[in-house]
């Protein structure tokens, strides 16, 4: 079957020179500045409604969340950059250490930013004496739009794509994915596993924490949609692996699909290894919310 040819996307959404010296906006950066903006509008929307809260109230106040933005977003950048050196490539990293600070070449690692926010809200909540389940609760709110922006970005660039697929929705996607493709003169299709990933993860994630937020009263039990936003990703990202191209550095010529472990016949990429303690957890801290 045919795949769907690549759309006509440049991951650069404009360049200007100016003598000799070129600047470039690409879709990626966008992505992630339009989705902490959104982020904040959201939270802002929250914390400004005191019907959505318990008797205690909004866990902050507008200024502390302008102070707070400065946090996350120094968690996301240093988290994910680590996360991605420490989680998959961390024998290249060791030998050339300089080219972790090569932020602009890409290589960012979702569990690793997930890890630095957390971090970051904590070392926040304890300065600012702010209840820490409540906080997770807003970051729940806060996440899923610039997830699902992330993923559409990851589609534009070409990378992360999924395996081969015969599906009628395959995309022949270009550049390496091409040059390792099975297929007849590397012409093959792959699952468009970005898209996946932005439907589950932010489209259909964030609207269900959206609407049990704002409508169903689930910020007044501390802790519970952040519990759902943490295993809700966890799944998500579990089952998209399977359809997922891993990693280069965990393919070998005897494991073409590149699998971490075996457990009990069933291979686990890194993103499932990675995404299980988070089902594990989230689901822990929905139970406890439920049994407060």
């Amino acid at each position: 079957m045919t795949p769907l040819p690549f759309p006509p996307l440049s991951p650069e959404v404009f360049t200007i020179g100016l003598g000799g010296l070129t600047f470039s906006l690409r879709w990626y950066a966008l992505a992630y500045i339009a989705g902490i903006l959104i982020a904040w509008r959201l939270v802002l929307a929250a914390i400004r409604r005191p019907a959505l809260w318990g008797p205690a109230g909004a866990p902050l106040t507008p200024e502390q969340l302008e102070r707070f933005l400065t946090w996350a977003i120094l968690g996301v950048i240093l988290g994910g950059r680590l996360g991605f050196v420490l989680f998959y490539q961390p024998a290249h990293y060791l030998t050339h250490p300089f080219d972790i600070l090569k932020v602009w070449e890409g290589g960012m690692s979702f569990h690793g930013g997930f890890l630095g926010v957390v971090a970051a809200a904590i070392l926040f909540c304890r300065r600012e004496r702010v209840p820490m389940l409540a906080m997770g609760d807003l970051l729940a709110i806060a996440v899923t739009p610039g997830l699902f922006l992330g993923r559409l970005a990851n589609f534009i660039n070409a990378e992360l794509w999924g395996r081969p697929t015969a599906l009628p929705w395959g995309v022949a996607f270009p550049g390496e994915a091409a040059q390792t493709c099975p297929g007849i003169e590397g012409i093959c299709g792959r699952h468009p596993s970005q898209l996946y990933e932005a439907l589950l993860e932010g489209l259909i994630l964030g609207a269900l924490i959206l609407v049990l937020a704002f409508r169903r009263g689930w910020l007044k039990a501390p802790g519970r949609l952040m519990g759902l936003f943490v295993a809700g990703y966890g799944l998500a990202r579990f089952l998209v692996e399977f359809v997922r191209q891993p990693d280069a550095q965990f393919i070998t010529p005897g494991n073409p699909l590149g699998l971490a472990l075996q457990v009990n016949g069933w291979g686990l990429t890194m993103g499932q290894l990675l995404s299980l303690p988070m089902i594990a957890v989230g689901l822990w801290f929905i139970a406890r919310s439920r049994a407060a």
